[in-house]
């Protein structure tokens, strides 16, 4: 065959190794690798030599093959259920800012809400040598054993946002009961009595507490709760307006809905107006997560903000404290952010327009 001309190796050369330096030099691997290092066992003609060259071939290290061949890395694995809406991708934004400021990169996997590949990425990763692990628990996960794989190597693990319930885990949470309270209690001080709730899958902890929350403003006000009014799913927009319907079929329908998912609430306010009804005048309505589309409908949902960017920040210095922490890596540390209530138009009743405000509370707390 041919040998190429200077011309085509221009046009198709590939990156410079170091088997190419050892090749060119006549010396093994070994003495190149050592060398590049400043190794005290290579003499300084040598390293001259071997430096010379490489910085002739333009060569580049591959740091993250040489973490791999130490069993280590600067990579760090974030698993989460979806990568669709305004939440997780800024989750994962905050992630990020934070790990390279720290030196890391970030591999991302998706769970699609689905137990089975969570397990597959956690196996993906180990892989991988990540030097640690975010994971948001996918919705169908109910045994947790996979996790052990990364205790067992010593490897820190954070949660975020969906979290194991009634384990010892490092984690960073919303106040989701907090959240479900303060929107609630908006509703309430709008005059609604008869607020539905849909209110997600129980055995993750953020349905659970935005269940509490709202039980917990109805409490305030002396109401005694109507399981009628509060409805099961998975949050979907399909099922929200699936949902809505059998709600205003009632004796007595609901005047107000606490959804503790946006596409829920998106779906039940497309009903609504499918059916005629005014929101909020007929129906009031308000969300959680405070999902982008949230602020362009008609009317602009009422939804509850989760410091998504600042939940994925957090996740990772929780990480580099693990990190640093090498004696105690797994005992318990918890961050909770507070949540945020963003008051719009769907649950503003006319009367009560002129008090409708944003509430703020940025206080990060830990326990």
């Amino acid at each position: 065959m041919a040998s190429r001309t200077k011309k085509d190796k221009e046009v198709v050369s590939s990156p410079v190794s170091m088997a190419d330096l050892a090749r060119e030099l006549g010396v093994s691997m070994t003495t190149i690798s050592r060398a590049l290092s400043d190794h005290h066992s290579i003499g300084p003609a040598t390293k001259l030599k071997v430096q010379k060259l490489a910085k002739k071939l333009n060569y580049q290290p591959n740091h993250l093959a040489a973490a791999l061949r130490k069993g280590k890395s600067k990579l760090l694995g974030v698993i989460v259920p979806y990568i669709e809406g305004r939440f997780f991708p800024s989750v994962v934004h905050g992630i990020e800012t934070v790990a390279r400021k720290a030196g890391y990169s970030v591999v991302m996997c998706q769970s699609n809400e689905d137990a089975a590949q969570e397990r597959h990425n956690i196996d993906t990763l180990l892989s991988a040598q990540v030097a640690g692990v975010l994971v948001s628990l996918a919705r169908t996960t109910n045994d947790f054993r996979h996790f052990d794989k990364v205790r067992r190597r010593g490897i820190p693990l954070v949660f975020f946002d969906r979290v194991m319930i009634g384990d010892e885990v490092n984690a960073v949470v919303l106040n989701d009961r907090t959240g479900a309270y303060q929107s609630t209690r908006h509703l309430l001080e709008q005059g609604c009595r008869r607020i539905a709730h849909f209110a997600g899958p129980q055995h993750l902890n953020i349905y659970q507490a935005r269940r509490q929350g709202y039980l917990d403003a109805l409490q305030s006000y002396n109401i005694t709760p109507d399981e009628e009014l509060i409805a099961y799913f998975d949050m979907s927009q399909e099922q929200g307006a699936e949902e809505m319907a059998r709600l205003l079929a009632l004796p007595s329908p609901p005047d107000a809905v606490f959804a503790a998912g946006d596409s829920s609430v998106l779906g039940a306010l497309q009903y609504l107006k499918s059916q005629g009804l005014r929101v909020p005048e007929d129906v009031a309505l308000a969300g959680f997560s405070n999902e982008a589309f949230t602020s362009i409908t008609e009317p602009m949902l009422t939804s509850v903000d989760q410091r998504c960017e600042e939940m994925g920040q957090a996740a990772v210095r929780l990480f580099l404290e693990l990190v640093e922490s090498k004696g105690t890596p797994f005992s318990q540390r918890q961050v909770v952010l507070q949540p945020e209530l963003f008051v719009r138009g769907s649950s503003l009743h006319a009367a009560s327009a002129s008090a409708g405000s944003k509430k703020k509370d940025t206080v990060e707390q830990r326990s």
